[in-house]
């Protein structure tokens, strides 16, 4: 791949000292930032054949990352409007996550990593964990592998959950779980250039044995991987665990030493201050996933206590059937906003932390940090070009941070780079067709809700509010 350089530019570092350069250039040179320069210091030694992108008026921004997804779930958009968590997965999610295909998964990751990238994600972890038929990894990471974003796998798993509303066609037995996952790392981990990785993702400590979520862990920790499960998202959650063993879900993963920093909680509303204190003590991190906790009216789960305690939180934009958006965005001012009015405190959360949650804190959760998060040299090229002159909603410009989170939208993302590799280019993809992949979606979508017996009439229906 040639040598790029975006000229003239404003760049927004998130390195340790949170340096915003003004008026300066960045050199990629293969996958990686090679040189942050001023333009008349970077000209001279520039290769022959380099691409120069004009910066001018532009903010180049560290890539986003979302730690926590269900891309499958691209195909139930706006099929589980106003239900609480419980009845969402028995009502619609459930029904449908058992009549997927290898297709479907993959159509719906392809559309869910488009619209990911258009909001400047560059960095997805999905959450696989519905196995109603053999191959459904695989069709997400063919979605990873096509679009080359920085993919992290989690193969999701559920092996029990009957006393909770768990549908036995999308679980597994435990020898049939560790062996697809030793399979997939096995032939997908730490491969395209290590833009592709595995993880392990139990549904949640209510939905598998601890016979399973031991082995799941030894394994992960044989391949030098992690884990993500949901933790405490509602009441039922801590509850329905409580019922399996005896803990909430929290104090499980401690009784069966499933701690440690490659240990990434999703959701953590209804985390105690024992858990808390756990969390930090262990170094856990916690994926927050605003959007998705108002949507399913699940609650606001207490980040401004977790990030004054010095535990990682990440933002996740969940899957897009409780969200029902990939737009990373859009995610930082609602987390932004929702804390603020929550504490009634404006600074509980500035638009500069949940910048950093977005991305340096991110790839922390993640175990990336040293890859990506931050623009610095040596560091993997994963980044867009944020251009505020093609949308209304982001002029004026006065401060690259917070145009970006109060006043940002997909539409002023204008490229995207992902380990060196341009993926969006002045608002075209390079490697996909947007247009087709959004045609095939709505037929597969279509299709799965036909298949699954969900009733799309009864979401059709006005509803007002009863008094």
């Amino acid at each position: 791949m040639p040598d790029i350089v975006i000229k003239n530019t404003t760049i927004v570092t998130v390195n340790t000292q949170r340096e915003i350069l003004y008026g300066h250039s960045l050199l990629i040179t293969g996958d990686s930032i090679a040189r942050i320069a001023l333009w008349e210091e970077l000209e001279a030694d520039l290769p022959d054949g380099v691409e120069i992108i004009d910066g001018r008026g532009k903010i180049v921004f560290p890539g986003l990352i979302n730690t926590h997804n269900h891309l499958f779930q691209t195909l139930l958009k706006g099929l589980g409007d106003d239900k609480v968590l419980k009845d969402w997965l028995k009502d619609m999610t459930f029904p449908g996550a058992a009549n997927l295909t290898r297709d479907d998964v993959y159509t719906a990751a392809k559309l869910g990593c488009i619209e990911g990238i258009r909001s400047g994600t560059t960095t997805m972890l999905d959450y696989m964990y519905p196995h109603p038929i053999e191959g459904l990894s695989d069709g997400v990471i063919d979605a990873f592998r096509e679009l080359k974003i920085r993919g992290i796998f989690g193969r999701g798993m559920m092996n029990t959950g009957e006393h909770a509303g768990t549908l036995p066609a999308i679980m597994q037995d435990t020898e049939t779980i560790i062996a697809d996952l030793r399979r997939l790392f096995e032939e997908y981990h730490d491969t395209e250039n290590r833009r592709i990785r595995v993880w392990a993702a139990p549904a949640a400590v209510w939905s598998c044995s601890a016979e399973l979520l031991s082995k799941v862990w030894e394994l992960v920790n044989t391949y030098e991987s992690g884990i993500s499960i949901h933790i405490s998202e509602t009441p039922f959650d801590r509850d329905a665990a409580e019922q399996l063993h005896g803990l909430p879900d929290a104090e499980v993963l401690e009784e069966l030493g499933i701690v440690g920093p490659n240990v990434l909680m999703v959701h953590c509303v209804y985390l105690t201050e024992r858990d808390m204190r756990m969390a930090q003590y262990y170094d856990m991190k916690v994926s927050h996933n605003t959007v998705s906790n108002m949507y399913l009216s699940s609650g606001v789960a207490p980040i401004p206590r977790m990030l004054s305690s010095g535990i990682t939180v990440g933002l996740g934009s969940d899957g897009p059937a409780s969200n029902n958006s990939q737009d990373m965005i859009e995610l930082m001012k609602f987390t932004a906003l929702l804390h603020k009015v929550h504490t009634k405190d404006p600074t509980a959360i500035t638009a500069e932390k949940v910048l950093e949650m977005a991305t340096i804190d991110g790839a922390r959760a993640v175990g990336l940090e040293d890859q990506v998060g931050s623009l610095e040299v040596g560091k993997k090229a994963d980044l867009f070009i944020y251009d505020p002159g093609l949308s209304p909603k982001s002029i004026p410009l006065h401060h690259p941070v917070s145009t970006l989170v109060y006043s940002g939208t997909h539409a002023a993302v204008e490229t995207v780079i992902v380990d060196g590799n341009i993926l969006l280019r002045d608002g075209e993809f390079v490697f996909v067709d947007e247009q087709a992949a959004i045609t095939q979606c709505q037929t597969a979508a279509d299709n799965l809700a036909e298949r699954a017996g969900i009733d799309k009439n009864k979401y059709r229906r006005w509803k007002s509010l009863a008094f």
